[in-house]
């Protein structure tokens, strides 16, 4: 058990969260340590447990999925857990808040089950959940929005000594591709793919994918609609 991925699930609908509880304790090599009803339960849930992943709810009483999120990623002793927001809609203004306040991707409500086990999965592993067809939406909207941090020019990413090399792995990670997919396309292995956005995250002080994902935007490596 001690190598299981570790779940918060916060909600404030108790039927959603024994939903989610089941479905991910039936899951081998994930389990649920604790459920949270409030954002301030979960922040403090959060900080007794030390889980891998919390999966947060957006819309919650006493302190909502985005203030919630801001606290845990923003605290050195929670600083490691990642979060997996919850949304209704895949274009939810909250969402573009969620990024700002470090979480590492979002699901659909509506997905289906085994889709939510796998991105669990991916955000614990750090691949984080950055799906090409809505995230490509979400991140140009957060790039255009008025209360993004400032980041450099794209000549910055020079400065910063970024390779010829992790040019090509930032701009694949901005599409949405897992480090195996990009390992297919540059025909690398996974290993040299991963040391590359370990090099990537530190060069340009990002905490992890969906952050890297932003600085590509911003720094206009991937413009608006680019494949």
């Amino acid at each position: 058990m001690s190598d299981d991925v570790r779940v918060l699930v916060a909600d404030d609908q108790a039927l959603l969260r024994g939903s989610f509880r089941i479905l991910i304790d039936n899951e081998p090599g994930l389990t649920v340590v604790g459920e949270a009803a409030t954002g301030r339960e979960a922040v403090e849930m959060a900080g007794r447990e030390h889980p891998d992943v919390v999966l947060m709810d957006v819309r919650m009483p006493e302190m909502d999925g985005i203030e919630a999120t801001r606290h845990i990623c923003g605290t050195p002793a929670t600083a490691g857990v990642r979060v997996l927001i919850l949304t209704m809609f895949d274009l939810d203004a909250y969402v573009y808040s969620a990024l700002r306040a470090g979480a590492s991707g979002f699901l659909l409500k509506d997905t289906p089950p085994g889709d939510l086990l796998t991105g669990v999965r991916l955000v614990a592993s750090g691949e984080g959940l950055l799906a090409p067809s809505v995230t490509r939406r979400l991140i140009e909207e957060f790039a255009r929005g008025p209360e993004r941090e400032p980041r450099p020019p794209a000549r910055a990413l020079e400065r910063a000594g970024i390779t010829d090399r992790e040019r090509e792995v930032l701009t694949l990670v901005a599409r949405g591709l897992t480090n195996s997919e990009i390992a297919d396309h540059l025909r690398l292995s996974v290993p040299t793919v991963k040391t590359h956005v370990s090099h990537l995250l530190t060069k340009l002080d990002s905490r992890d994918r969906a952050q890297l994902v932003i600085v590509a935007y911003e720094t206009g490596l991937v413009s608006a609609g680019q494949r």
